[in-house]
Parts: C-alpha cells; structure tokens; sequence
C-alpha cells in the first residue's frame, strides 16, 4: 500500500488523543497519546486510488461507507476472531473509524475466487491456469469457478506491486500451520459471505481479506472486510441475463473509475482528475451496495 499524506479533506485529520502514525491509500492510522493504551484508530477516508495512484477528488461519503460495511460484516461473521477492540470512537471520526487491537499483521494479501474474471480471465485465456491452477477449458469470462479458489498474494513493501504467489510460498513466509489456517479461514468466510450475497440477489465475485496474530498467537480478521473496495460484488439477475461482460459484471465498486481512467488516460504522469459524473456515479454504486444488503 503506497504510503500519502491525504485523507478525505486533503491531510490526515487530527484527532485529540491520538497520534497519527501511518497513511495508506484510504485508510489513516493512529495510535493512542496513552502509552498504556495499545488500541489502533483505524479511519477509512473518502480517498480513491486506481492503477497505484491516489486520485483527485476523492468520493463523497466512501470512508463512512465502508466503515458501516466493514461493521457490518462483522457482525455477520461474529464467531471468527477479529480485530475489533472496544471503547469509545472519537466524535469527529464516530462514522468512519473502528478501533482494533495492534496485531502483527501477516504479509499475505489472502484472496479468494468464486467466479472468473480480471487478471484471473486475463491469466486463464494465456495458459488455461488462475494463479497457476489448472482449470477446466470452455470458461467464459464471469462464469462460476468449479469451486471457489484461494490465490495468495505477497503484500510488497511501500512502493511495489502485490505478487501472486503459489500457496507453496506461503508455507515458506509463515509455516505450513499458518499457511493452512490462512488458506482454510479465507475460504470458509468467503463461502459463508457468498451465501448471504446470494440472498440478497448479489454475486460475490471474489474478494481479499487480511489477517493478523494478537499476543497470543490467535489468528484474526483485519482491516477491511468484504467491502466494495476488497470485493467484487454483481447482481445476480444481471449475471445471468446479461448478454456482454460489461452488463453481466457490472460490479458495485470504483470499476467505473478505472474504466474511465483507462479510457482518458496513457499512464504517464499523474491522472488526470475525476469528473463529477464519474464521482457521482461511484457514489452511488457504493450506496446501493449497502442498501441492497441492508447493511
């Protein structure tokens, strides 16, 4: 995650109590003034990046959207350990902020695939493999994986790319018990999460968690989960009666801010920025997201 200074009004906001001590993409992390108090503020700004770029502006209401989706979740997956500590949120964050015990966070990026599409379709069309796994031939691009995989990523230092790696190299990072924990936790909450989607009409396509240990060597659940910025959601109507990628794979994320940047933009210097439409519109997907869920 590269590391800026920005949040949803342009600089890490101060909060009285808590130190800020880290930025990435979209979320500002700050640590308690009391040294006795080991808690994070996690605070998801209104930021959004596409292609490694922090982009101007940011989306209105994004931070406190995923925050609420985040809890939400959650909540739904109360039985697994998670980082979420208790105490009060400061009011000037109350909407966009949860507070989490300090882990030490484990360098794997642990994504889950349920259907095909993305650099996966991309990948598959080459050599006939997701992530170097063989699949069946006559996949189409969206079309349901014969059963979900785990496709691990090497979460690269500040400034570098995320790699695909082989669940082999996870065995290496972390050991061979960690590794399975890793691999077994994500699938399972993905197929639990698919099947709450698929209540509510949605598709959820694939998505990435993150994990981390506590000081009891317990594995939890760690910033974001199955948000719109982790997860690929679809409606599932429109995936079965779609008759192109784009209408069966509409998904509700910023999709729509790459496709516009990939559109108007050569990748050379900085990005250009965002017109209103295009933020208005990702607004909107972001909030129907919740409401479809109920979240």
């Amino acid at each position: 995650m590269g590391r800026v200074s920005t949040s949803s009004e342009g600089t890490a906001r101060t909060i009285p109590g808590w130190r800020h001590i880290y930025s990435g993409k979209v979320r500002d992390l700050h640590a308690s003034e009391d040294p006795a108090d080991t808690r994070i503020l996690v605070v998801a700004s209104d930021r959004v990046s596409a292609f490694d770029f922090v982009l101007s502006p940011g989306i209105p209401e994004k931070g406190a959207l995923l925050t609420r989706l985040s809890r939400w979740w959650f909540a739904q997956l109360s039985d697994v350990p998670n980082h979420l500590a208790d105490g009060e949120i400061p009011e000037s964050v109350a909407d966009r902020a949860m507070l989490a015990q300090s882990l030490e966070m484990l360098p794997i990026e642990c994504v889950v695939r349920g259907y095909i599409t993305g650099s996966g379709w991309a990948e598959y069309q080459e050599s006939g493999t997701v992530c170097g796994i063989p699949l069946p031939a006559g996949l189409q691009n969206g079309d349901r994986l014969p059963e979900p995989l785990f496709t691990p990523a090497y979460k690269a230092p500040m400034g570098e790319h995320d790699e695909n790696i082989t669940f082999e190299k996870v065995v290496e990072l972390v050991g061979p018990e960690r590794a399975a924990e890793l691999r077994d936790a994500s699938l399972a909450i993905y197929t639990r999460a698919a099947a709450i989607a698929e209540e509510k009409g949605l598709i959820l396509a694939d998505t990435k968690f993150e994990f981390g240990t506590d000081g009891e060597g317990v594995l939890r659940l760690a910033d974001e989960v199955l948000t719109s910025d982790s997860s690929r959601y679809w409606d599932a109507e429109a995936w079965k009666t779609g008759t192109t990628p784009s209408e069966r794979m509409a998904s509700f994320d910023k999709q729509i801010v790459r496709d516009w940047l990939a559109a108007n933009w050569d990748k050379q210097g900085e990005p250009p920025a965002l017109p209103d439409d295009i933020v208005e519109r990702t607004a909107d997907r972001y909030r129907e997201l919740i409401e479809r869920l109920g979240a």
